[in-house]
């Protein structure tokens, strides 16, 4: 870990603390149940081991999306997710996106990314290669899916920062985008997978 990575991980509560009221902490919600035009279980990503996931086999359980980065001020927010993982294996899957879409916070290659998740916070889910999570035209499948309302059927709600969350239920239905100061143990986030 960096001195930048030592510093900002000390600050992380603070920091989790002041954004969380401000345009960081948005929410929102799938209230009607809009079902997408665009299946999501027709989508593929690569992990950064380079094998394959295809979403098809995810039907059945709830999946949360996540742009991530290791040099961001909520890059603690990975022991969150791994936390939540583990309290609900079986039942979510958490898929990583790391991304340096946000002032350059993610610039290792596959192989760094993934050493450093594991050493600093001993992340066991899976991570996505590195790729492009904000709109254009190098922007990651998953994420044009995510923030298109024409394919998810009712959000265009791009990744405001690193640490975005998209919630996925057993249907495949978009049901939830929690901005990046929205904690993955908050009562938020944890009562949207419980229902």
């Amino acid at each position: 870990m960096t001195w930048r990575q030592s510093f900002l991980k000390v600050i992380y509560p603070l920091s989790m603390r002041v954004t969380k009221s401000g345009d960081n902490g948005k929410m929102l919600a799938n209230e009607k149940q809009i079902l997408p035009p665009e299946s999501f279980y027709n989508l593929t990503a690569i992990q950064n081991n380079g094998k394959q996931i295809n979403f098809q086999s995810f039907k059945g359980k709830k999946i949360l999306i996540v742009n991530t980065a290791s040099d961001c001020g909520y890059t603690d927010q990975y022991n969150d997710l791994q936390k939540l993982f583990e309290q609900q294996q079986g039942r979510l899957v958490i898929l990583g996106f790391p991304a340096n879409d946000f002032k350059q916070q993610e610039k290792g290659n596959d192989a760094d990314i993934a050493k450093f998740c594991k050493e600093n916070y001993g992340v066991t889910f899976p991570l996505m290669r590195k790729s492009t999570v904000v709109k254009g035209l190098q922007q990651d499948e998953i994420f044009k899916w995510l923030t298109d309302k024409n394919k998810n059927g009712w959000s265009s709600q791009q990744p405001q920062w690193n640490f975005s969350k998209f919630l996925i239920n057993e249907n495949g239905v978009l049901i939830n985008y929690f901005g990046p100061a929205v904690s993955p143990l908050g009562d938020e986030i944890t009562k949207a997978i419980a229902r």
